[in-house]
């Protein structure tokens, strides 16, 4: 007797506050015998914390370790080892759902996965509600207006890369802040942009924090980003 596969499914498990998440997010999750997430080396894995409740009690749980290290390789053969695991339990006919802060496919960890077994299995995404836009609901400013281009980039790009892609844009979202914020602070000033942008960390969690970028702390978490807005009333 053939045993059907299972499905594997990419839950965006939101930005952090466990209300945000979609009611079938936390469906699937609850049904799930099998439950994988992304996880720190040292340290708990964000994405179970925000799910924790909906997680069954007998559910096999995957922690997919990555080291805080630069560089791809690291990272490439954990996710092909991950892979692997994974697919011996969707082989089994358990549904195997991964959980992704924020949303899968918006700077997620699951592309990573869903590009090692979309040829192999079924593959259901569930959309999550991304920290782009917790951030602008948090400090309570529009992305972008009317015919406005918004752009996303990484604060670890250099200085001539966020030169430009500042300069071809009305609004900006600089994610991934950490240990740049102080160099993305000069260079927002050097553009006189600094009364334009606002520092957000922690979006939607209790320690939110919500601030002109002139007066952000000087230490910002890797789950900060700085929103620029080059116009003073955009939802007018």
């Amino acid at each position: 007797m053939t045993v059907k596969r299972g499905k594997l499914i990419g839950v965006g498990t939101g930005p952090g506050d466990p209300e945000l998440v979609t009611r079938k997010a936390w469906r699937l999750v609850s049904e799930a015998k099998v439950v994988a997430y992304p996880a720190p080396d040292h340290g708990d894995s964000f994405s179970r914390q925000i799910m924790a409740d909906a997680i069954r009690g007998d559910a096999i749980e995957i922690p997919i370790i990555i080291p805080m290290v630069s560089g791809r390789a690291p990272a490439q053969a954990i996710y092909d080892r991950a892979a692997e695991e994974l697919l011996i339990h969707l082989n089994a006919g358990h549904d195997v759902a991964v959980l992704c802060e924020g949303d899968p496919l918006f700077y997620g960890s699951f592309m990573y996965l869903l590009a090692r077994l979309r040829d192999e299995v079924e593959i259901e995404m569930i959309a999550g509600v991304s920290s782009l836009v917790a951030s602008a609901s948090a400090a309570l400013r529009p992305l972008a207006a009317r015919l406005d281009v918004l752009t996303v980039v990484a604060a670890p790009l250099d200085n001539d890369r966020l030169r430009e892609a500042i300069a071809t844009s009305e609004s900006l979202v600089i994610i991934k802040l950490g240990r740049h914020l102080d160099r993305l602070r000069g260079l927002i000033t050097d553009l006189n942009l600094m009364d334009n942008a606002i520092y957000i960390s922690h979006a939607t969690l209790p320690h939110q924090q919500v601030m002109p970028l002139q007066d952000a702390p000087d230490d910002a978490p890797y789950f900060s980003m700085i929103l620029i807005y080059k116009g003073s009333d955009p939802w007018i």
